[in-house]
């Protein structure tokens, strides 16, 4: 099921950048503007949130209303745009194995050397541009004017509070990371990935179908369970997975200095040989290899690895805790089991 989904996205994407100049006249704007979203929303990805809207939606209903899928895309395009913006601040050149927005842009510049943006700046605007394209693709679905309202209000709030996440992440990045607590950073995963990734996604579905209140909540406690647990996940990913399976550097989140809950882990539980040295590396503005192997031999000894490894499990069990009541269509009941299963594996 949830592969049947993810093909019926991926066709409706084709569909949508076929058609995006012909709703906006983007290449008639700028035909480098045009060919810039067109390359990078097509970009292989999980497609993970349209996917979920889908289920939310068609986990209580009988009928695929039309425009749908379209409808399901503004999730993938939120989720562009964010990564445009995200890559520019992280300042990360690869995004999916390709060139970041940003790196991408810079390509039409390189001949005119006297001009005062950047592809940064060009890149800012691309994201803004992506944002509007987000919410006008929501307005596709035929639904219930007063659900499809109440579920566009929910996108808004996926947007507001992943735009927050960012901003408190950022600004935990200059906090001295022994002050900084464990709900720090949970606070982060849960505005940052959780909500706008997990649970936001379902609830909207769901409010399109009409779904009680009480059913909605349980949803969406269970995405925000699951969204945490996939950050943590995420984390160790970033810190001992390569280039290829990451799509970028492997040292971005270290030249960062991201607190996550395995540096303040390791650290907390460090000797003060140890600590030194990770104060030290998360200050330094330039990050080597060598530091990374030290970052992850550190995290290992202290036991934050198996700590995290732990955290996922048990925030998976309390996560379908949430949907076991729940009324929704039994195959697609356990098409969010599987999905929880495999992308925590």
């Amino acid at each position: 099921m949830f592969l049947k989904i993810k093909n019926r996205i991926e066709k409706e994407l084709r569909v949508y950048t076929r058609s995006i100049d012909q709703l906006y006249s983007l290449n008639k704007l700028s035909p480098i503007l045009f060919k810039s979203i067109k390359e990078f929303i097509l970009r292989d990805g999980k497609r993970i949130r349209p996917i979920l809207f889908c289920i939310g939606y068609l986990g209580f209903s009988k009928k695929v209303p039309g425009g749908l899928y379209r409808s399901a895309l503004s999730l993938e395009l939120l989720h562009d745009f964010m990564l445009v913006h995200d890559d520019i601040i992280d300042k990360s050149d690869q995004r999916r194995g390709k060139p970041a927005m940003h790196a991408l842009l810079k390509n039409p510049l390189r001949q005119n050397r006297k001009i005062k943006f950047s592809g940064e700046d060009l890149a800012i605007v691309v994201g803004d541009v992506m944002y509007a394209m987000a919410l006008d693709a929501f307005l596709a679905v035929n639904e219930n004017m007063h659900r499809k309202e109440e579920a566009m209000r929910k996108l808004f709030l996926a947007a507001l509070y992943t735009g927050s996440g960012e901003f408190i992440e950022l600004l935990l990045g200059i906090k001295p990371i022994e002050k900084v607590t464990q709900q720090d950073i949970y606070k982060i995963y849960d505005y940052k990935t959780a909500n706008y990734t997990f649970a936001s996604p379902l609830a909207m579905g769901a409010t399109l179908a009409g779904v009680k209140p009480n059913q909605i909540k349980k949803l969406y406690s269970y995405g925000m369970l699951l969204g945490r647990a996939f950050q943590i996940k995420d984390d160790i990913i970033g810190t001992f997975g390569t280039v290829k399976e990451i799509g970028k550097s492997n040292l971005t989140d270290i030249r960062e200095a991201k607190r996550t809950l395995l540096v303040w882990y390791a650290f907390n539980h460090a000797g003060k040989k140890d600590r030194l040295i990770i104060k030290r590396i998360m200050k330094n503005k330039v990050t080597q290899a060598t530091e990374l192997i030290k970052i992850r031999s550190i995290i290992t000894n202290t036991g934050a690895l198996a700590y995290a490894q732990k955290q996922i499990k048990h925030l998976y069990v309390q996560a379908l805790n949430k949907i076991q009541n729940l009324t929704m269509d039994q195959k697609y009941k356990q098409t969010l089991n599987n999905f929880s299963q495999k992308i925590l594996k």
